[in-house]
């Protein structure tokens, strides 16, 4: 009995199925063998970089050397190539490198010598300063990110990120993954249109993008104030008689003769002043817009309730041209081509409001018109002649006069003059002679517009907008917004909108033409510069 009870276990731990077996030793504490993560026995491993231990999941492996390390790891479906030329302008290489991740993007150039190195909150401002003027201007919004990564890269802010929406320009710079992120902002409250500025801003990136002309902080904001306090170009009374010039073009491209071309000018030069005169006021851009609409649809209708002999539809369709916000929609469709959907959407919705004031305006005018029996005949604009020679010269004239009202550079006038008139050339003779839509033709025109602009604006290093924005004019849809306008006030809603509906198909034709072709530029063609550019350029670190 005794030694059956020496033999029994004393408890259950004695059964436990990891108890070793009688007559196997173990070596070691227990805890050295329970975890199954633990080394074998006979395997020695490779020893760790000098002041790292491994075991971590996140230490370089052993295996791992830095001066024989791989290029660069595969993705299984590829590692896109994009080619950034060192001689093309800095537009497109910084767009280049704004489409793609951060993560691909070539490596960071050293910043510039400068004691102490940049002071990142100086730098963001100086960069959001140069963003609003562009933005305040009508520039895209790639095209203002795009500006403001060159100026934050010609300091040495490699890691930063520029944010741009219609009212809304931030950025933010990290140093480091470990540091913390650097982030101002600023907002556009004002917008003025003024491209003799724009384009000096854009000299002024130019400038701070060329490594071999290195400007401070301080001569940049020199410049950047100088930029600010110059003057407009022309003078207020040019500008009033601009817009009568142009107006009175556009109502000889819809068959005016001289008697509707002093009419339309007249008109467009009164309804200007009234414009100037709200905007003194401190009214919305809204009511300036209803306002400016009135005086030429009054003539056009005082016209013929006179009975006068005149087409009082050109009148009127002259006086609108002046008046459509052809720069909005085509900056709004390049937002929303180009991906940038809420900028966008806030220009488009921009562009229907001043499109809503310049209808009413019309029509309060028009409604008075049918009510004191004035024969205004919405059929015609089929009757428009054909007079090739007088609709080249209207073109160019109004072409002209746009650029003008645009308050842009005088070198950069007479080749936007020429480009309208390649424009109004390219339609009629698609349109005319060959019968193509007019939303075809139009499209083809402008497309031609657009890469015309973007070839000038290479070679000066430039931005495109002064050479495409005014060459647009003589394609921009006047007539079929005043015929529209005109069978809605004579009860006719569903002509009216069909024309209505014409013309919106026009303006999405001329944006979507114009981006079209600035972007077959980009792809295809390779623009060579002066050659201290192109020795200027071959010195970037990409």
């Amino acid at each position: 009995m005794m030694e059956a009870e020496d033999h029994k276990p004393q408890s259950d731990e004695a059964r436990m199925a990891f108890t070793p077996p009688a007559g196997v030793e173990v070596e070691g504490s227990e805890s050295e063998i329970t975890s199954e993560f633990a080394l074998p026995r006979g395997l020695d491993p490779s020893p760790a970089p000098p002041g790292e231990t491994e075991g971590s999941a996140f230490s370089t492996p052993s295996t791992y050397s830095a001066q024989h390390a791989p290029a660069a790891f595969t993705p299984a479906a590829g590692v896109p190539v994009v080619s950034l030329t060192k001689d093309v302008p800095w537009q497109d290489r910084m767009r280049t490198m704004l489409r793609m991740p951060v993560a691909e993007r070539p490596a960071p150039e050293p910043p510039k010598a400068e004691e102490g190195g940049p002071a990142v909150p100086r730098v963001l401002d100086l960069t959001l300063r140069i963003g609003e003027l562009l933005l305040a201007g009508g520039e895209g919004a790639e095209d203002v990110e795009a500006a403001m990564f060159a100026v934050c890269r010609s300091y040495g802010l490699d890691r930063c990120e520029p944010n741009v929406t219609f009212t809304l320009l931030s950025i933010s710079y990290q140093p480091s993954l470990v540091d913390d992120p650097v982030t101002a902002s600023r907002t556009v409250r004002r917008r003025a249109t003024d491209y003799t500025r724009l384009a000096a801003v854009y000299q002024l990136v130019d400038d701070l993008s060329d490594p071999e002309t290195h400007f401070t902080l301080e001569e940049a904001y020199r410049r950047l104030a100088e930029i600010r306090r110059n003057r407009h170009p022309y003078p207020t009374w040019v500008l009033t008689g601009a817009s009568g010039l142009l107006a009175g073009a556009a109502s000889v491209l819809v068959g005016g003769d001289v008697v509707v071309f002093l009419a339309a000018m007249l008109g467009a030069m009164l309804g200007d002043r009234l414009a100037w005169l709200c905007a003194g006021r401190g009214l919305p851009e809204f009511y300036q817009f209803t306002v400016a609409a009135m005086p030429p649809a009054a003539i056009g209708v005082a016209l013929t309730v006179a009975h006068v002999d005149v087409k009082a539809s050109a009148v009127i369709t002259g006086g609108l041209f002046a008046l459509l916000p052809g720069r909005a929609l085509v900056a709004g469709v390049q937002d929303g081509l180009t991906g940038f959907y809420i900028t966008a959407s806030a220009r488009l919705l921009e562009v229907v409001y001043l499109f809503v004031g310049i209808v009413v305006g019309v029509l309060v005018v028009l409604y008075f018109g049918v009510y004191l029996g004035a024969k205004l005949n919405p059929d015609a604009a089929v009757t428009i002649a054909n007079r090739p020679g007088w609709q080249i010269a209207a073109s160019m004239l109004l072409s002209l006069t746009f650029a003008v009202l645009l308050q842009q550079e005088r070198s950069t006038v007479l080749w936007v003059t020429l480009n309208g008139g390649v424009a109004w050339c390219v339609y009629g003779a698609l349109h005319y002679p060959g019968g193509l839509s007019p939303v075809a033709s139009t499209a083809v025109a402008a497309g031609l517009v657009g890469l015309f602009g973007q070839l000038l604006s290479r070679y000066r290093f430039a931005s495109a907008l002064p050479y495409t924005t005014a060459a647009i004019g003589p394609l921009l849809p006047g007539s079929s917004t005043y015929f529209g306008l005109l069978s809605i006030a004579q009860n006719d809603v569903d002509k009216g909108l069909v024309s209505l509906a014409t013309a919106a198909s026009l303006a999405m034709a001329i944006a979507i033409g114009v981006n079209l072709g600035s972007e077959i530029s980009r792809l295809f063609l390779r623009i060579g510069s002066a050659d201290k550019r192109r020795a200027a350029k071959r010195t970037r670190g990409f």
